[in-house]
């Protein structure tokens, strides 16, 4: 008997004891073929060398002291590596323990600001329908994932979405992309003079859009009109690169491919890779200098932050896929993967879209291909693909509700940069038996 209060109350997962690249070794010795990266998580598989052995050398200097009293030389250097790689404008590093914690950080950062220059009004979050930003209070609320939100309503701040960047489901047959882009973006200026003058804080939105909708990118020009409005009613832009940053889409941070620089972006997963919790909030150097200038006091901060193992690891981390290359194996690997998908989806009749970037890739699955409509959620479709993946020996990440918070199904793929042809291959042939065995 396990007591363990696990995500399920009803379900008894195997034991994980060991890894081997990008497989995941069970008690009984079954290999699993991570394709997802546990939550696009393990972007170097789960047995680096390198990795390991920079975390076993930190440990045997010091494994933590607390950042009210010291900082220290793997948090100063990872800070460093990433301002390097960082879009125009970011300068600090704020280092935290996962993807929540980041956009936790981010909101409040974004309030301080505000109070800082003298905008007390301004406090009211913008984001997206079916966005995802985390599962604290302040991050869930500032989120669109209506089934995730539901029960918890009661307790989270009053927030307002606007359409997310949806090509698939809400481009009209007479739109092209970039006219659709405009017209989505455009929702972002209209809920703004819906507020009172002066009160709207910030702006969230994921690049990609990860976990909630299944690895959908935005049309060309979206993001650049959203921060063309943004800096035209004074909105901080906050970019929520948690699933879709480090690397995951082919750079190292995803919003380098939409040609524009947020105010305040978080990260976490692929910054450590599943080798220790860790998360960040990058911010521009004006919205440090507000603070420095000001009260000089983030009125913030963790326990475990800026932790000398974790930020380690992720120094060990951000090293490999630089010294490897492994950017342009994510390309790499990630257009093999669109081609194998293609060839053994394109036509699918329960297939209706294959989207993504690099090693972010989703499938949406439909009842019909042609009018695009969902499964009766009742089948509870994702959770049986997860199942038969499961059986097969392959992890990856089947949600529901991806169209309103209910309805529609969707598959995410998130491997690890380590993959080759032979992982793909081995991907796409156990998932189109997980799909043939779960599908009605």
């Amino acid at each position: 008997m396990s007591h363990i209060f696990g995500r399920s109350a009803t379900a008894s997962p195997p034991r994980a004891t060991r890894g081997d690249g990008p497989y995941i070794i069970d008690e009984n010795g079954k290999r699993y073929l991570d394709g997802s990266g546990g939550a696009a998580v393990s972007c170097l598989g789960h047995s680096d060398e390198t990795v390991r052995a920079a975390m076993h050398a930190q440990l045997d200097r010091l494994a933590f002291a607390h950042t009210g009293f010291f900082t220290s030389d793997p948090a100063e250097e990872l800070a460093d590596l990433l301002i390097d790689a960082a879009p125009e404008g970011i300068d600090r590093v704020y280092l935290v323990s996962g993807g929540s914690e980041a956009v936790e950080a981010a909101l409040k950062l974004a309030r301080q600001y505000f109070l800082e220059i003298g905008q007390p009004k301004r406090h009211h979050i913008i984001s997206r329908r079916q966005s995802y930003h985390g599962n604290t209070l302040g991050a869930l609320a500032a989120g669109g994932n209506a089934m995730r939100r539901e029960q918890f309503q009661p307790l989270l701040i009053d927030t307002s979405q606007i359409a997310p960047c949806y090509e698939y489901r809400d481009r009209a047959a007479d739109e092209t992309p970039e006219a659709y882009g405009q017209r989505v973006a455009n929702e972002l200026e209209t809920e703004i003079l819906a507020h009172e003058p002066g009160s709207v804080m910030c702006f969230i939105a994921e690049p990609v859009v990860g976990a909630t909708a299944g690895a959908v990118p935005a049309v060309p020009g979206y993001f650049k009109r959203i921060r063309e409005i943004c800096d035209q009613y004074g909105v901080l832009l906050i970019l929520d690169e948690v699933m879709c940053g480090m690397g995951r889409t082919g750079t190292l941070f995803a919003c380098e491919q939409e040609g524009i620089s947020p105010d305040i972006i978080t990260i976490a997963k692929g910054l450590g890779a599943g080798y220790q919790p860790i998360g960040a909030m990058l911010c521009q150097a004006r919205i440090y200098g507000a603070i420095s200038a000001g009260t000089g006091l983030f009125q913030h901060g963790h326990t475990y932050m800026g932790h000398a193992l974790a930020t380690t690891a992720s120094v060990a981390v951000l090293k490999a896929i630089h010294d490897r290359d492994l950017l342009a194996n994510v390309r790499a690997m990630g257009a093999a993967l669109r081609g194998a998908l293609e060839v053994e989806f394109g036509q699918h009749p329960h297939v209706g879209d294959i989207r993504g970037r690099g090693l972010f890739m989703g499938l949406e699955l439909v009842q019909d291909r042609g009018s695009k409509a969902p499964f009766d959620p009742g089948l509870k479709l994702a959770a049986k693909v997860k199942k038969a993946a499961f059986e097969a020996g392959l992890v990856c990440y089947p949600s529901s509700g991806t169209i309103d918070g209910r309805n529609g199904d969707h598959i995410l793929l998130a491997p690890p940069y380590i993959f080759e042809q032979t992982h793909v291959d081995e991907l796409v042939t156990k998932l189109a038996s997980a799909l043939k065995t779960a599908l009605p």
